[in-house]
């Protein structure tokens, strides 16, 4: 199947000339990297603390980044887990974790997690619950408020935070305000009609195939763990709030509709929006789009509400 670029909001459209088409394999992960690292990155106009600290684990420890506006007692705080098809990304100066931290005067603590396949799940799953363990161990000494912590993140961080929310609830059922999740990949089978259009721009099927083979070492289909593919989850009670948002014409955008579906009938608060002519992280790159405006208030206001 075909996706009709004729869908795509017009705003959007100019952006995907400069985007790199991303035939991702095994074989050129590294090699992507590196040009990926090579970029240059404009200087952020947010200015906020940022801060680095290693969190113990039973795998050496983990790296993260503390981003902070001011010094105020007690701040809300929102454990962050970048996106990057749980192959590629960076926790350091992460500009969404800046803006965050910035707009609402909160901690923002985002998760430089290990990457397959040179670590496959569980690897990624293990170094956020590490985090989000040491954040409330911790929270004193960090200064923050655990009666009100967040988890979220975009894309794969989506489906780490999925996964996250499950494991945590399964195990020491931290108590969570929201789990904030932004087109979030949570489903290693794509078995969905907008999974199987294969010229999705951005992160199209083949590329997202192969990510999930790296990811999960493998092809293990419904028997992947639900802490990894969080769709492959039999019981979805007992969770924190959530909020999802999608764009029409992204891979994803089924899969998503469907574990909000899920969420809401196992009794879960659930905030759910469809965005139209939106492709996969589409209102990052055309930041000044009418549709991506929409876009980030809804998730933002989400996320203030959830941090008061």
């Amino acid at each position: 199947m075909i996706l009709d670029y004729n869908k795509i909001d017009p705003e959007l459209l100019p952006a995907l000339d400069q985007f790199p088409k991303l035939d991702i394999t095994r074989d050129n992960i590294v090699q992507l990297r590196a040009a990926m690292a090579n970029q240059p990155v404009p200087p952020s106009s947010v200015q906020v603390d940022e801060e680095r600290a290693v969190v113990p684990s039973d795998d050496g420890g983990v790296d993260v980044y503390i981003y902070r506006k001011s010094k105020k007692p007690d701040q809300a705080a929102l454990l962050w887990i970048h996106g990057g098809g749980y192959i590629l990304g960076t926790a350091a100066d992460d500009q969404m974790a800046r803006i965050i931290a910035d707009r609402f005067d909160c901690t923002v603590i985002s998760v430089d997690y290990r990457l397959a396949p040179e670590h496959p799940f569980p690897a990624a799953p293990n170094d956020c619950y590490a985090a989000l363990t040491w954040l409330f161990a911790e929270s004193g000494s960090l200064n923050i408020d655990p009666a009100r912590v967040v988890i979220g993140g975009a894309s794969a961080g989506g489906g780490l935070t999925a996964g996250l929310a499950l494991m945590n609830r399964d195990l020491a059922n931290h108590p969570l305000k929201l789990q904030l999740l932004l087109y979030p990949m949570i489903d290693n089978l794509h078995a969905t009609e907008s999974g199987q259009y294969e010229n999705h721009p951005v992160w199209k099927q083949s590329t997202s195939f192969n990510a999930w083979e790296m990811y999960l070492n493998g092809e293990p289909g419904l028997d992947a763990s639900p802490y990894a593919a969080a769709s492959r989850a039999r019981d979805l009670s007992g969770l924190p709030p959530a909020y999802i948002c999608v764009g029409s014409e992204d891979l994803f955008r089924d899969e998503d509709i469907e574990y909000a579906r899920r969420l809401i009938t196992a009794g879960i608060p659930t905030e759910f929006a469809v965005f139209p002519g939106v492709y996969h992280g589409g209102e990052s790159f055309v930041v000044g789009a009418a549709v991506s405006k929409r876009m980030r208030t809804s998730f933002m206001n989400a996320l203030g509400d959830a941090l008061r």
